[in-house]
């Protein structure tokens, strides 16, 4: 069941109040005023980011995953104007199945609220929204970064990440990109980087890249204190929580980097960039490896929402998995 919050206390002890658009499904507003954990999740890997059905079918096992481990899922969209927050299954058919809906990031928020439109949320609009709701965890697949050959072309994913104290439980940043130039924007910008079981920056659909990490950790509750740790610090940056694409589902740096130089020369060839860009390749690659790509993006989207939510249980334990709504900072946007 979805309710629409109108003037309705984000936290009661904090008398911060939530505006007219924001709207919370029931058992995500339930878990939010009696501090169980949530589960933050995008919606353009759904209707911009996997095929159809695999979208809908990803979705919904990242969902039952998630409730599984006894948290609460939360997938983000804007529908009609509204920032929602938990979506049903009607919903989740929509965003899947029909056409035309807008990829919204951060900063396309006030012109499709403004104009009442759908959008599916990136992981710059939705850990924006989560972090209004008061939500601290978000599980994703890959995030934006910096292209490559194209250096000032980042995406806004990144500072996003420098100033929404949201935690991201992600596999690295998607190969298609410049992994080192991301990783250095990150650092310059003072957001952790952690390791899950891991000393490297995953790379996406391969588990190692070369590239270190700040801090390792093995276990939800290793991961948990961190993010309590950095919520008792009141940093403004949020912290990404990396987690290699399980075992048997990667696909090895030497097929994965030729077939992604070939899809970026096919994109230059067709005039292919901004938003546009990322689908397209990721398109590209799936049916030039066999499909191997888009097995490892399902495998990792729904092991990254299964570690989110074992993190989000044992931050609930520490008494950190909501934060304060609308930024804590006595007001809000809209």
């Amino acid at each position: 069941m979805i309710t629409d919050l109108r003037r309705v206390d984000c936290l009661k002890e904090t008398g911060i109040r939530m505006p007219d658009r924001l709207r919370l499904a029931d058992q995500v507003r339930e878990a939010l005023e009696t501090g169980q954990p949530v589960v933050a999740l995008e919606s353009t890997v759904i209707a911009h980011g996997l095929p159809y059905p695999e979208n809908l079918d990803t979705a919904m096992r990242m969902e039952a995953l998630i409730r599984a481990q006894g948290a609460t899922p939360a997938t983000i969209a804007v529908l009609r104007g509204r920032l929602c927050v938990g979506l049903s299954d009607a919903e989740l058919v929509a965003l899947a199945t029909g056409p035309g809906c807008r990829k919204v990031s951060r900063r396309d928020l006030p012109a499709v609220v403004a104009a009442g439109e759908d959008g599916a949320t990136t992981v710059a609009a939705t850990a924006t929204i989560a972090h209004w709701a008061g939500i601290r965890l978000f599980a994703t697949g890959g995030i934006g970064g910096v292209h490559r050959n194209a250096p000032f072309d980042i995406s806004n994913d990144l500072p996003t990440l420098a100033s929404v104290p949201v935690a991201v439980v992600c596999s690295g940043a998607k190969s298609i990109l410049d992994l080192p130039a991301t990783i250095e924007w990150l650092e310059t910008a003072g957001v952790p980087i952690v390791g899950y079981g891991t000393d490297e920056f995953p790379a996406f659909f391969s588990r190692q890249s070369g590239l270190p990490v700040d801090a390792r950790v093995d276990t939800p509750e290793a991961a948990a204190a961190m993010i309590h740790a950095a919520s008792c610090l009141r940093l403004a940056s949020g912290m990404l929580i990396a987690v290699p694409v399980p075992p048997g589902r990667e696909v090895p740096a030497a097929v994965v980097e030729p077939a992604i130089s070939a899809a970026l020369a096919s994109a230059e060839a067709e005039h292919i960039r901004g938003n546009a860009l990322t689908p397209f390749l990721l398109t590209w690659l799936a049916r030039h490896t066999n499909f191997a790509t888009l097995a490892a993006n399902v495998a990792l989207l729904e092991n990254n929402a299964l570690v989110a939510a074992q993190i989000a249980v044992a931050l609930s334990r520490l008494g950190a998995g909501q934060q304060v709504g609308w930024a804590g900072q006595g007001g809000h946007p809209l």
